[in-house]
C-alpha cells in the first residue's frame, strides 16, 4: 500500500471546508466515524478502493486526495529544521507535514527563505573556494608570475649588459617577445575569469564546463556555448571517446534487452550479460534504461579526482575535485575489484541506494605503474526497514552533519 502521509490531512480540511461532519462523511463512504477519525489524523492507511469512496463522499478528485505535490516541500522543511536545532524551541519535526497541508502559504515563503538562505551559503562557499582553492585560478597566477619573472630577468640582462653579442641580443629579444605575448595573453584569461566572480550561470573551472554540458544535452563540443575553454572542450571530446568505447563493448541494445524492471542489482545484470561489472555500471549511469532512468553515476581516479560527475537528484555534489569521504566510491579504492553496496543518506533526508567497485589499469605495461579507476551507481531509493542508511553528505567544508568520522576540517555551515 502507498504511503500518502498528508491523505489524511487533506481528506479533513476538504471536509471542514465544506462544512460537513464526520458522521455525514464517514455514512456517504460507508465507514464508521471512528476509523474516518483515524484516517483524518493519518493514523490509519487507505488504500485504492478506500481512496476512491472517500473521493466519492467529499466531491472530489481522487488524484487530488493522493497527490504527492507537498513531499519537496516537506523535505525542504526537514532541511531547513535540521539546520535550527540550536534555536531556543526545537522545531516540531512531527507537524510539518500537517503544517503544510495546513497553511500552504507560510510553508512555501518558508521553503523559499529556506532555499534563499541555502543559495547564499553555497555563494559563499563557491566565491571562498575560488579565492583560496581553486586550481585554475593558482595556475593562472603561477602563470603571470613566471611571465613577469621572465621578461624581467631578460630586461635587466639587455639593460645591464650594453655591448652583447648580436646573435644573443637577437635571442633575448625573441624570449623577450615571447614572454610578453605568453603574459597579455594570461593576463587577459586571468581578467576573464576574474569577471565571472560575478556571474553565477558561468563555471568556474573546466570540469564544471564539462558538467554543464552534460545537462544542457550534449551538443557537439565545438559548438556547445556551455564549453568556453580549450581545457573543457578537450575534457568532453575525451569523455565522448571514452563512451563511445564502452558503447562499443556493450551496446545499449543489448543493455535495454537484459534490463528487466523490478531487479535494481547490477551485479545480477553483470552476470547475465557477461560483461564486467564497472562497465555494468558505467553502461547503467550514462545510457539510463528503464528502471535506471534516475540513475547517477560518479567516476574517480586513484587520487580521488572525478572525471565524470552526473549525480541523481537530490544527491549533493560539491565543487569538481572535493567529495565525502565516507562516499562508496572512496571506499572501492582501497579494495579494487571487491563490490561494495551502500544505503546513503543525505543531510536533506533523502535515500540512495550506490554500487561501487574500482578496478586497476596498467596503460603502460607491467613495467609501468598501475593506475586506479572507481565508479560509483546512484539510484533514488525508498526507506528499508531493518537497514540501516550511511550518513554522508557532499565535502566537510559544506557539510552540516556534526559528528562525523571522515571529518578532516570544520564545515562552515556552523559549529561542528
Amino acid at each position: 500500500m502507498t504511503k500518502r502521509p498528508l491523505i489524511g490531512t487533506r481528506i479533513r480540511e476538504r471536509r471542514l471546508s465544506q462544512g460537513w461532519r464526520q458522521t455525514e462523511v464517514a455514512e456517504r463512504a460507508e465507514i464508521s466515524a471512528a476509523y474516518l477519525n483515524l484516517i483524518e489524523h493519518n493514523r490509519r492507511p487507505v488504500g485504492e478502493a478506500l481512496l476512491n469512496r472517500l473521493a466519492e463522499a467529499l466531491l472530489i478528485d481522487a488524484g487530488e486526495l493522493a497527490s504527492d505535490r507537498e513531499e519537496t516541500l516537506i523535505a525542504t522543511l526537514r532541511e531547513a529544521a535540521a539546520l535550527a536545532k540550536d534555536q531556543p524551541h526545537p522545531v516540531e519535526i512531527e507537524q510539518i507535514a500537517e503544517f503544510v497541508a495546513r497553511y500552504p502559504g507560510w510553508a512555501t515563503a518558508l521553503a523559499l527563505s529556506s532555499r534563499r538562505a541555502d543559495a547564499l551559503e553555497r555563494r559563499l562557499v563557491a566565491l571562498s573556494d575560488r579565492v583560496t582553492r581553486d586550481p585554475y585560478l593558482l595556475a593562472t597566477l603561477h602563470e603571470v608570475q613566471s611571465a613577469v619573472t621572465s621578461v624581467r630577468t631578460t630586461a635587466s640582462i639587455l639593460a645591464e649588459t650594453p655591448e652583447i653579442e648580436p646573435e644573443w641580443q637577437a635571442r633575448f629579444h625573441g624570449n623577450l617577445d615571447a614572454d610578453s605575448q605568453r603574459l597579455s595573453r594570461t593576463a587577459q584569461s586571468l581578467v576573464a575569469y576574474l569577471d565571472t566572480f560575478e556571474d553565477e550561470a558561468v563555471p568556474m573551472s573546466p570540469q564544471e564546463e564539462v558538467e554543464a554540458w552534460i545537462a544542457a544535452g550534449r551538443r557537439d563540443p565545438a559548438e556547445a556555448v556551455e564549453l568556453a575553454s580549450d581545457a573543457a572542450r578537450k575534457l568532453a571530446v575525451d569523455l565522448i571517446a571514452a563512451q563511445e568505447r564502452d558503447h562499443a563493448l556493450l551496446p545499449t541494445a543489448d543493455l535495454l534487452a537484459a534490463v528487466t524492471p523490478g531487479e535494481p542489482d547490477p551485479a545480477v545484470l553483470a552476470a547475465r550479460l557477461g560483461r564486467p561489472l564497472d562497465l555494468v555500471l558505467r553502461r547503467l549511469g550514462t545510457a539510463r534504461p528503464g528502471p535506471w532512468a534516475q540513475a547517477g553515476l560518479i567516476i574517480c581516479d586513484g587520487s580521488g579526482a572525478t572525471l565524470y560527475r552526473q549525480p541523481p537528484l537530490g544527491f549533493p555534489l560539491p565543487r569538481p575535485g572535493e567529495g565525502c569521504a565516507l562516499w562508496p566510491l572512496f571506499e572501492a579504492l582501497a579494495q579494487p575489484q571487491v563490490p561494495i553496496s551502500r544505503l546513503l543518506q543525505t543531510p536533506s533526508g533523502a535515500l540512495f541506494q550506490a554500487w561501487a567497485v574500482a578496478g586497476r589499469l596498467l596503460p603502460m605495461g607491467f613495467d609501468g605503474p598501475a593506475l586506479s579507476r572507481a565508479q560509483m551507481l546512484l539510484l533514488p531509493a525508498p526507506s528499508q526497514p531493518g537497514r540501516a542508511a550511511l550518513p554522508i553528505g557532499p565535502a566537510c567544508r559544506i557539510c552540516p552533519r556534526r559528528e562525523c568520522p571522515g571529518r578532516h576540517e570544520p564545515s562552515i555551515l556552523g559549529p561542528t
